[in-house]
């Protein structure tokens, strides 16, 4: 049995997107075995941190456990869709719902406003159950294709070819993942339709509040909107935390793609991409936080941040759509 696996080695590197596209159509539809969701959320995990990688393509188990646990904390205690296996409960929720019924955590709790402590608790109970049950599984799934991974490394490597795939065509991946992951839950639990359930899918990585980046950011920046430059302040909620490049499409919060922005700025730049321009703003800017050596906590925010990475989110998310290119307002 694949999920039985403790390791797993790359078997093809050379694949065509035409043959990553085969082996994703089988994954998401009927003829790969699916028991439960978490061929899904693996994927989910993977997208999230395709710019979190290291030079040698490796995520850390600890970097997919945590994004994997927000998969079900949002389904789990927000939601109460507790049934995400065909057989007895999965483990991942069981462990999630145990936790919230002893911890007394009400079902409004966001996983990021979580006690560090029972968030490390719970990611480090999750990432034992993935072990046991979840890389094998899409390991075997891909035919050992698509990634590498080391139980006693905790390591998983993607497969070059893969995570070029995936950064090319990224948001026709989220949401086919979506919309099958949701037609599994509504068929293991009494919900009124997948339509109702998408938008519960969807709505997994995106924090509760970016106010920690925000502190961080004005302690080494000025309170000036990074679009047009106007000071900002705290009155009437002025200063906002921007996504550079779109939420919808990095499906992550890191501070090497956050800004500072107005109200005004932050509305009307919505959900699309600001002008090539802003790109070198933005690198510069990133240039300053990565200096501060000597501040372990940014040194710890700008892990993995490379120029190069930043400059081929930008291009890759006008490859997915985003090609409605922003300017600020003239004031």
């Amino acid at each position: 049995m694949g999920h039985k696996l403790k390791g797993g080695e790359l078997r093809e590197i050379y694949l065509t997107d035409e043959e990553i596209w085969r082996i994703f159509t089988i994954i998401l539809s009927n003829k790969s075995v699916k028991s439960s969701t978490y061929k899904y959320a693996l994927i989910k995990a993977l997208i999230e941190n395709l710019y979190q990688i290291n030079e040698d393509f490796e995520l850390t188990y600890d970097q997919l456990a945590y994004s994997f646990t927000k998969v079900y904390w949002n389904l789990v205690v927000h939601h109460d869709l507790l049934n995400q296996n065909s057989g007895q409960t999965a483990r991942v929720a069981s462990i999630i719902k145990e936790e919230q019924m002893k911890s007394g955590i009400p079902s409004e709790m966001v996983f990021d406003k979580l006690d560090d402590t029972l968030q490390i608790k719970l990611v480090s109970k999750v990432k034992t159950t993935m072990k046991i049950n979840v890389y094998g599984a899409l390991y075997g799934d891909t035919r050992g294709s698509f990634y590498a991974f080391d139980h006693k490394k905790e390591m998983l490597k993607l497969n070059p070819a893969v995570h070029g795939f995936m950064l090319n065509f990224q948001r026709l991946l989220v949401n086919l993942t979506n919309y099958h992951m949701a037609a599994m839950i509504e068929q293991l639990n009494e919900v009124p339709s997948i339509n109702y359930l998408l938008g519960k899918v969807e709505s997994i990585a995106k924090r509760s509040s970016l106010k920690p980046f925000e502190k961080v950011l004005l302690t080494y920046f000025k309170a000036e909107c990074f679009y047009c430059g106007k000071k900002l302040s705290d009155t009437k909620r002025e200063t906002h935390v921007d996504h550079f490049i779109p939420w919808s499409f990095v499906q992550s919060d890191h501070i090497w793609n956050l800004v500072l922005a107005c109200n005004k700025c932050n509305s009307s730049k919505s959900d699309r991409l600001p002008t090539r321009s802003y790109l070198e703003y933005i690198i510069d800017r990133n240039q300053v936080l990565t200096d501060k050596k000597e501040d372990t906590s940014i040194t710890t925010l700008m892990s993995n941040y490379k120029t190069d990475k930043i400059i081929m989110l930008y291009d890759y998310s006008i490859k997915n759509g985003f090609d409605s290119l922003w300017i600020p307002l003239k004031a």
